[in-house]
């Protein structure tokens, strides 16, 4: 259900930006992509897997294994059903569909199926029926459901992997993408079998860590919410140097990554964008 008024979460970062020299610095890496025997284990990062009702990505059972809370949004409960066990034909369906159990189905319960939801349950999956609330989006409820659950007040360390938001409705795409800016202190990542897309708060200076073995080179910039009066970055084939963007005037949605390192500054908060290696 898409929402008719939706509310923002509480959050400091939609004040003025600081000057750039004052701004807090926040990190990104895709590393959550790589086999589990090439992540570096000094990563403090703590994932949760959000699965949406669109066709699971490739790597959905990797990131599965990786995540410490995983959350099916309504329709999504079928798509792990269904799809992980057309990832993983070596194995037992039976097996695959107990082994991939998600700890929550969330949302309107308009779209999961009742033999679906009734098999999960009984496994002991928690059941959120939240038909109540018409002014949110499922991922919405699901977000916030994991920022609330998360144990103490710094979510720094928090990302959020959502499969499933790209590719859809364009209607549902945009909901998907509007949730980033309605969340902007958590990590939070929507990911597709081409690409992954996420935000860069302006609250910060961004440093994103190229994994060039899963990722680029196509990337892309995108202010959402205003345009920006000046972005700077360095890493980039085509880099910025206080550069207005704005939608109707320049945007920077077909760059190359050309360095491991990305460095990103903007008066605005920006969509980061990049394609994935198969």
């Amino acid at each position: 259900m898409e929402p008719h008024h939706p509310r923002r979460a509480p959050t400091a970062a939609m004040d003025p930006p600081s000057p750039a020299g004052a701004r807090p610095a926040m990190s990104h890496s895709s590393a959550f992509l790589l086999p589990s025997s090439a992540t570096p284990a000094a990563s403090a990062d703590a994932y949760a897997v959000v699965v949406l009702n669109q066709r699971l990505p490739r790597f959905a059972p990797l990131l599965w294994d990786r995540a410490q809370v995983r959350v099916c949004a309504d329709g999504g409960a079928n798509r792990v059903f269904d799809g992980m066990p057309e990832l993983l034909p070596g194995h037992a369906r039976d097996d695959v569909r107990s082994r991939y159990k998600p700890d929550v189905i969330k949302g309107d319960m308009d779209s999961v199926r009742p033999e679906v939801k009734e098999y999960y349950s009984n496994l002991g999956t928690k059941i959120a029926d939240q038909s109540h609330d018409q002014d949110t989006t499922d991922l919405h409820k699901c977000v916030a459901f994991i920022t609330d659950n998360s144990p103490g007040s710094d979510k720094s360390n928090l990302c959020i992997l959502v499969l499933g938001a790209l590719g859809g409705r364009f209607d549902h795409e945009m909901g998907n993408i509007n949730v980033l800016h309605l969340f902007p202190n958590i990590k939070i990542v929507l990911l597709s079998d081409d690409c992954l897309i996420f935000l860069l708060p302006r609250t910060h200076t961004h440093s994103i860590h190229i994994e060039r073995s899963v990722e680029g080179p196509h990337c892309g910039l995108i202010p959402v919410g205003t345009p920006s009066t000046s972005t700077t970055t360095t890493g980039l084939r085509w880099n910025l140097d206080n550069t207005h963007m704005s939608f109707g005037g320049l945007i920077s949605t077909s760059n190359i990554v050309d360095e491991d390192q990305v460095m990103v500054t903007s008066d605005s908060d920006l969509i980061w964008t990049i394609s994935l290696r198969h």
